[in-house]
């Protein structure tokens, strides 16, 4: 029994605690620093929160011009103003000549809907510039979507 104490091995040869590791919890095992808060030698961890403290502060503000935006401004994009609609067959649509009259789903003066690249952007009404069809915005429609 006595070479077993100066080897710390136990008797059945496994080998005993390694003494460089802090089996408390102490700053020598890498856990949390444990402190005797007097009630009965019950221990709490403590637990440096400084760089937690760092990493939640607030990123600096970034200022952002309309230079920052050049990139996008030459990105082609497909508008569309619908009047109205109408469903009919394709004998129908056969049927139809010069002068014909399509019935749309609109009543005069209700707001045309305007389209960028097929996605209802706004609502607006029929203008004259310059001899030419022209649309005024009246609402702007935001989108709900987040992709």
């Amino acid at each position: 029994m006595a070479d077993n104490e100066d080897t710390d091995m136990p008797e059945d040869g496994a080998p005993g605690p390694d003494p460089t590791v802090d089996e408390t919890g102490g700053p020598d095992a890498g856990g949390p620093d444990m402190e005797d808060i007097g009630d009965g030698g019950t221990e709490v961890a403590s637990v440096d929160n400084s760089d937690e403290l760092l990493a939640q502060e607030d990123p600096p503000e970034i200022t952002r011009t309309a230079r920052d935006l050049d990139a996008v401004y030459d990105i082609p994009v497909q508008l569309s103003a619908v009047l109205g609609r109408a469903n009919m067959q394709v004998s129908q649509l056969l049927k139809l000549g010069r002068g014909a009259v399509v019935e749309l789903d609109r009543k005069v003066g209700e707001a045309i809907d305007i389209y960028v690249n097929n996605r209802l952007v706004a609502r607006g009404e029929v203008v004259v510039v310059e001899e030419r069809l022209g649309i005024t915005m009246t609402e702007i429609i935001k989108s709900d979507r987040t992709n």
